[in-house]
């Protein structure tokens, strides 16, 4: 079942077209008529991790009903850790950043179906964690009728700019944070079939990415099912090592962000994962530093155009 979260009707889209800001869109053909506005739709799953009826957002970009005979490319994006939740009335916290916050609150004009699941919290709302122990219902964003909410202020950071050494012997250091996104494996698939069978999905393009636990995340899942993308960008979350065999294999191509400052993820972990893919053969790998940046580089990386750009630039070989 879906549930419809918000819709702007046609008629406040012609309200608002002459004011509207086109240089956000990745879409160049002119439109011969008016495209349907974009929908947030809720979509139900039952959880092979513990059985509870839980929730996912699934975004349908502008033009999806107004173009019955396209096949939309797909987005999975895995969240951070002060998203986690209990995929019903927590959802809202999935909106927080990254393409669905870009998308859906921001407005951008991506052309993408993005699923967007949430994280069971695991324990992690009794370890007295300030971000998520002092996150309100209050502050998720919201989508304007007009115009478009204000960014919240950047992280503050007092790590100087500087070049950190690369830790090359990863042997001891765990391939994954603790309870992540490797426990819904299982789901994330289930979900991807889903919104692969029900939507107008171009299958060839289908694309993974994750910011900070997500990261971690996008990296796991990528090398459980490299088949399945057509290329991933990791943001702000290392890739170990262990992991990369399967992806050098497929030639995934990978697009790995970092910031330069960030405390919380350490740019030192980030060498030796995309080191070990260059050696095992594989020549498609991108890896951006914003120098300048602390853990919220995801913030750049999201709200431009590159990324976009560069995925839709890859689909699935047969």
């Amino acid at each position: 079942m879906k549930k419809i979260i918000f819709c702007l009707t046609a008629i406040s889209f012609l309200l608002l077209a002459c004011s509207s800001d086109t240089s956000q869109s990745l879409t160049t053909q002119p439109e011969t008529t008016l495209p349907s506005t974009a929908e947030l739709l809720r979509e139900d799953y039952q959880s092979s991790v513990d059985n509870s009826q839980r929730e996912y957002f699934v975004y349908l970009p502008r033009g999806y009903h107004s173009k019955p005979e396209k096949k939309w490319p797909v987005m999975l994006f895995l969240h951070g850790n002060g998203e986690r939740g209990n995929g019903q009335d927590e959802l809202g916290f999935v909106l927080m950043q990254g393409p669905l916050y870009e998308a859906w609150v921001q407005k951008k004009d991506l052309p993408f179906i993005i699923i967007s699941p949430q994280l069971p919290m695991f324990g992690f709302d009794k370890k007295g964690i300030t971000y998520i122990d002092n996150r309100s219902k209050e502050n998720i964003p919201k989508r304007l009728a007009n115009g478009v909410p204000k960014r919240s202020a950047a992280f503050q950071t007092q790590t100087a700019m500087q070049r950190t050494p690369s830790l090359t012997d990863m042997g001891e250091v765990a391939p994954l944070l603790p309870q992540g996104w490797e426990k819904l494996e299982t789901d994330l698939i289930a979900m991807l079939d889903s919104v692969q069978a029900k939507y107008r999905v171009n299958v060839d393009k289908t694309y993974l990415s994750g910011l900070s636990y997500g990261g971690f995340g996008t990296w796991y899942l990528a090398s459980k099912y490299p088949e399945r993308f057509a290329a991933i960008a990791p943001v702000v979350g290392w890739g170990h090592p262990s992991l990369m065999a399967p992806i050098a294999k497929h030639k995934l191509p990978v697009w790995q962000f970092s910031g330069g400052r960030d405390s919380a993820v350490n740019i030192q972990y980030f060498y030796a994962g995309l080191d070990t893919l260059e050696k095992l053969g594989h020549n498609n790998v991108r890896f951006t530093v914003h120098e300048d940046k602390g853990h919220d580089a995801w913030t750049r990386v999201y709200s431009g155009d590159d990324l976009y750009q560069w995925f839709l630039s890859y689909e699935l070989k047969h």
